[in-house]
């Protein structure tokens, strides 16, 4: 609970386990940025050159945070995909990542979900994922 009584003291949002930030729902880009703000040391980093990514790769994208986890869309209320902080690493999910070609490779316990992980020290290659975030952008969003 110390981080609580971090945030609580005003010395900047709850880390949850895992160290994924605690931010408030909202819709736009600033609680996304709220959120790659509050990502913990090397997390921060991998998490502004996602957005950044993706930004380039779907220019009218639209971003929220909800249940803690930025999310990209480009259809209102539905996305194609999601960050979130683990304890070693940042963890991408596609909600539809088993359609993409080749498919992210973490499967996941729902069929249609795929993940790509990035941990410290990882040098991920960003033509392959601006590829899976242009596929994914091009396919129905879940809506969350």
């Amino acid at each position: 609970m110390a981080g609580k009584t971090k945030a609580a003291q005003g010395e900047g949002p709850v880390l949850l386990s895992g160290g994924n930030p605690q931010i408030a729902k909202g819709y736009g880009d600033e609680p996304v940025q709220a959120y790659i703000a509050a990502m913990p040391g090397w997390k921060r980093d991998i998490g502004q050159r996602l957005d950044t990514l993706i930004t380039q790769a779907v220019p009218d994208v639209r971003k929220a945070v909800k249940w803690n986890s930025p999310l990209y869309g480009v259809e209102e209320g539905r996305w194609f995909l999601g960050i979130h902080c683990l304890t070693k690493y940042v963890k991408v999910a596609f909600f539809r990542g088993a359609e993409l070609q080749p498919a992210p490779p973490v499967a996941s316990k729902q069929a249609h979900v795929r993940y790509f992980h990035i941990h410290e020290g990882d040098a991920p290659d960003e033509a392959r994922i601006i590829d899976w975030v242009r596929q994914a952008s091009r396919l129905p969003g879940e809506k969350m």
